[in-house]
């Protein structure tokens, strides 16, 4: 699958099983370019990690995450904003309280950024409003 198909296929808001499909071509494409960078298609992988900032659901998080880890190519092309799709506040707090290792290593980063400013001004709609913008005139 491609960014194209993909896009066509579960829109910007997926919801139900489709976002269980979501979250397992990600998985599938973040093992790909962990393997080897190229071979996991950062804007297809950038777009679900756009679907699944869209649900909201902090069970994500480290999903994106971990993607965003993959490779450089990843590190650049998943902002970090992406995984503050429920609120910079409520990710902070499941980040601190989650058990995995990656989790702190999210929240330390997330931290930062905020202390530098990085995140002034987040807001959820506003990015979200953004990412509909840049989607919608790919489909132009």
């Amino acid at each position: 699958m491609d960014e194209e198909s993909c896009l066509e296929r579960y829109g910007l808001r997926p919801a139900g099983a489709e976002l269980a499909e979501v979250r397992a071509l990600l998985a599938e494409y973040t093992a790909r370019e962990r393997r080897a960078q190229g071979d996991g298609d950062t804007e297809l992988m950038t777009l679900c990690c756009v679907q699944l900032f869209n649900s909201g659901t902090l069970d994500d998080v480290l999903l994106i995450w971990r993607a965003k880890g993959a490779s450089f190519d990843a590190a650049c092309s998943v902002d970090l904003e992406l995984l503050l799709g429920h609120g910079l506040p409520a990710t902070l707090a499941h980040l601190a309280a989650h058990p995995a290792p990656d989790a702190a290593t999210a929240l330390a980063r997330l931290r930062e950024a905020e202390q530098q400013g990085e995140l002034a001004g987040f807001s959820v709609a506003a990015y979200a409003a953004a990412r509909d913008a840049y989607y919608a005139d790919m489909e132009d």
